[in-house]
């Protein structure tokens, strides 16, 4: 099993606001840290934000940080919101075209596989993953002071 580019990001972007704490950090602050498209953090933030696990700032001296504590950010729950589709192979999906889905007994444990997968994850908090902001060099979220 594998997570998307997405979920990879939508990580990676927790994991950088909570080396911030409570400070504002940007899009291309975020960007920089990582060496990865602004424009795909755009999106990723966007999620995270209607999610509830970002508190988003416009205008010129805005930016995003944390709307929970790490503590109370289940990385399960950040997961089932990120990854667009969970259909591991064409008979979870609606519509799909195999012709032994009624009798096939594949999907009873990929699904319990999923739900393996998943519960991992269930058993961590942002908390657990949080790397210290040295980790990101001369422009880590400690180092870098607000505009």
């Amino acid at each position: 099993m594998r997570l998307t580019t997405f979920s990879d990001y939508a990580l990676r972007v927790l994991m950088y606001a909570a080396s911030a704490g409570d400070r504002l950090i940007t899009i291309e602050e975020t960007a920089a840290a990582y060496s990865i498209s602004k424009t795909h953090l755009m999106k990723v933030v966007n999620v995270l934000t209607r999610n509830g696990y970002l508190v988003s700032i416009r205008g010129r001296s805005g930016g995003f940080r944390l709307a929970l504590p790490p503590e109370r950010i289940n990385l399960g729950a950040v997961i089932r919101a990120t990854e667009a589709d969970f259909a591991l192979v064409e008979c979870f999906a609606t519509g799909n075209q195999c012709v032994v889905t009624k009798a096939c007994k594949l999907p009873t444990i990929l699904n319990e596989a999923l739900t393996s997968f998943l519960g991992v994850f269930d058993h961590y908090t942002l908390a657990d993953i949080v790397l210290s902001p040295q980790v990101f060099g001369p422009g880590s979220p400690e180092r870098t002071s607000p505009s």
